[in-house]
């Protein structure tokens, strides 16, 4: 038995021996979201996976270990890099619900379902904003009557 030190030709053997699972079921929750979105499939064999040192703080830890994934789509050409958690095991799977989500922008555009969402929460918190300031100028309002209320008593 040949003992592989890189992750990417182990990732490779894996491939080979049919351990690790290709292809993906179509509907899967977005990336750390809860609602159901249909994503694009992405087979193994159209991804070029790379360990690298990841960045950012974490010290030695981050300096010494190659746990951030760079996923790149052939086809598409689309560049992931996910470097999230200290897993290489959940980055890679982060890395492709991320790349999951690109693609799904990237063939569908404006007719995107993640675009849709992110355009409806985006105005949602904008009416949101909107509101709240229109309750701060009330309330402005309000205390200035009352304070010339209450100089119009004082004079008279």
């Amino acid at each position: 038995m040949t003992l592989f030190f890189s992750h990417r030709l182990f990732t490779v053997w894996r491939l080979k021996c049919g351990v690790m699972d290709i292809g993906w079921p179509s509907v899967l929750p977005a990336a750390g979201k809860k609602y159901q979105i249909e994503l694009p499939v992405v087979h193994e064999e159209e991804l070029e996976e790379q360990f690298v040192r990841g960045s950012g703080p974490g010290g030695q830890a981050t300096n010494k270990t190659s746990n951030c994934v760079v996923l790149r789509h052939i086809p598409s050409g689309i560049v992931v890099k996910c470097h999230e958690t200290r897993s290489v095991d959940l980055n890679r799977k982060r890395a492709r619900e991320i790349l999951r989500e690109k693609l799904e922008v990237a063939y569908k555009g404006e007719e995107s379902e993640l675009l849709k969402m992110k355009k409806e929460s985006m105005q949602k918190k904008q009416d949101k904003r909107r509101k709240v300031n229109e309750n701060i100028e009330k309330k402005r309002r309000f205390k200035e009557m009352l304070n010339s209320k209450q100089e119009d008593d004082k004079s008279t």
